[in-house]
């Protein structure tokens, strides 16, 4: 085996890795990559309303603060690909000092799992120290 993914779950698995340890590693080539030209990404602020950042303002985001030290902290919730053409991913990631709760939206397109739509928001509890 040559280490590709042989199935669509092992593939969007590869990608919710990859997108974590991104995350962590402030890579945006990573989701230069890995972004479809219309994702946009959705949270909800305090007051409830949802603030939006299409994919070059996603891009600075990740681009404009250093890595994290040490290793990435992240739990793949639940994956849960439907036909051959859409998947959802569900996960936790430590941005320290926060925990965040995401829900990733692929879809594929020439052949290619692509990351279209990012719903996110402050997890429940404490901020993590560091």
């Amino acid at each position: 085996m040559d280490g590709q993914p042989t199935t669509d779950l092992e593939a969007v698995r590869s990608l919710a890795v990859a997108y974590c340890e991104a995350i962590h590693r402030s890579k945006p080539d990573v989701f230069e990559r890995m972004c479809h030209e219309n994702f946009l990404m959705t949270a909800l602020s305090g007051s409830g309303a949802p603030v939006f950042w299409d994919k070059a303002a996603y891009l600075e985001r990740v681009s404009s603060r250093d890595p994290f030290a040490g290793e990435p902290s992240y739990e793949i919730l639940s994956i849960d690909v439907s036909g051959d053409a859409i998947a959802h991913v569900k996960l936790w990631i430590d941005v320290p000092p926060r925990r965040f709760e995401d829900y990733l939206g692929f879809f594929r397109a020439g052949g290619e799992w692509r990351l279209i739509t990012k719903l996110f928001r402050t997890a429940d509890g404490p901020a993590l120290e560091g």
